[in-house]
């Protein structure tokens, strides 16, 4: 006889925590399975446990083991925090979750190695993509929200890897990131002004710095008569406008076919009459079409990319145009006559903020990016904002007035917001 419980119901074997034998049982039945996991999977592989659980209890069953195979399993409570943007699975027990201020470890795990290896498979062929010792590592992007990379051993020396990054739909506006500190007062009118003059900018800063929440913010200051096309890896970009298309590229399917990547779609677009191409992040040789295109009459481009700082940008392209088989020289010359500005973003005591905004020049035949902007991390000087080489010529050019800089500090000073 089955114990009842408080809420009138019945306890049965699938009650409490999850029968793990019915659980893998069902696992291996539906993972075995191509495409996506669906309850009529899981209701026949219930039915094919040969487990007798009552008509109720085979409809319960069926339900959990659902959500099991369908959510992320132990981390889905970890996704309904609003403010987590990614989960870090080290080993079955050690999981971490950045919630903006970096990782921290968190109490939730899996209770071996074959549970967290099972849902890093499962994840990935939602995806439509395959996990398993002939294909050891793999990015993509499945239709839930979520951008998944897996490693499995012996790639990853201490069992399966495996990092998840929640796509947020709250797009922040500008005022919103000046009020969140983000973003000092007169940089944020520095970037609406490069917006508004179509000048061509790359947003830099490291991986979780918030270069795809800033250019989309930047794009959402677009008119709403431009037609923005937006080239991804994987679609994250959610501007506020009333006229996008995205464009996002493919990976090859498990028979090693079918791949379409950056550089391809910067060429279709090019095709599409662009109002602002918009590169969602330059990591290969995409940088050598995105360079062309800027230098063909497509102003008010944009894009993200990954360095240090704003001055190790120039090395940073040239890397990438190695890639698509240019020299240092050629890269230089294109990328200066192409880009106007870099903005670059950091995190200082867990937040993001904007640390920079500097102009790109050709010295000597030397690709440089000089500060005209720079937030600094202490304001024991009495101002956290400082006026930088290329500021003056990159004023005139926005239609800013070059003493804009202190006039900042000056009523800053005034209000009490500085010492």
């Amino acid at each position: 006889m089955s114990a009842p419980v408080p809420n009138g119901g019945v306890r049965g074997p699938w009650d409490g925590a999850m029968d793990a034998q019915l659980l893998e049982v069902v696992r291996r039945s539906v993972l075995a399975r191509p495409g996506p996991v669906t309850e009529l999977q899981v209701a026949a592989a219930v039915r094919e446990s040969g487990r007798l659980l009552g008509a109720a209890g085979s409809l319960v069953a069926m339900e959990r083991i659902a959500a099991e195979l369908n959510g992320l399993g132990p981390l889905q409570g970890l996704v309904n925090d609003p403010a987590v943007t990614d989960i870090f699975v080290n080993a079955p027990d050690s999981v971490w979750q950045d919630r903006g201020a970096g990782p921290e470890r968190v109490g939730v795990g899996f209770s071996n190695e074959g549970e967290l290896r099972a849902l890093a498979v499962r994840l990935v062929a939602t995806g439509g993509r395959r996990l398993d010792e002939s294909s050891p590592c793999v990015d993509v992007r499945i239709s839930s929200g979520y951008r998944v990379h897996a490693v499995l051993p012996p790639i990853s020396t201490t069992g399966t890897l495996l990092s998840i990054r929640i796509k947020r739909r709250t797009v922040l506006t500008m005022s919103q990131l000046v009020d969140a500190g983000s973003v000092e007062p007169l940089v944020a009118r520095v970037m609406a002004a490069v917006v508004d003059r179509r000048l061509n900018f790359l947003i830099s800063g490291a991986t979780g710095a918030g270069k795809t929440t800033l250019l989309s913010t930047l794009l959402g200051l677009c008119p709403a008569e431009e037609r923005l096309v937006l080239i991804e890896d994987a679609a994250e970009l959610e501007p506020e406008h009333p006229h996008v298309v995205t464009l996002e590229a493919r990976h090859e399917n498990a028979e090693g076919a079918g791949a379409l990547d950056l550089a391809e779609l910067v060429r279709q677009a090019l095709r599409m009459n662009p109002g602002r191409l918009i590169v969602g992040e330059c990591r290969g040789s995409e940088v050598r079409e995105l360079l062309m295109a800027m230098n063909t009459g497509h102003s008010g481009g944009g894009g993200t990319i990954h360095a240090n700082s704003a001055g190790d940008v120039p090395a940073r392209l040239a890397a990438l145009g190695a890639l698509a088989g240019m020299t240092s020289e050629a890269v230089f010359l294109q990328a200066a006559s192409a880009l106007d500005v870099v903005i670059h973003l950091t995190r200082r005591n867990g937040q993001r903020v904007v640390a920079e905004v500097a102009a790109v020049v050709l010295r000597e035949g030397r690709l440089e990016v000089v500060t005209a902007l720079a937030c600094r991390t202490s304001r024991e000087d009495g101002s956290g904002l400082v006026q930088g080489p290329a500021w003056s010529a990159l004023a005139k050019k926005l239609g800013v007035a070059p003493d804009a800089v202190s006039r900042h500090v000056d009523a800053a000073h005034r209000s009490g917001a500085l010492p």
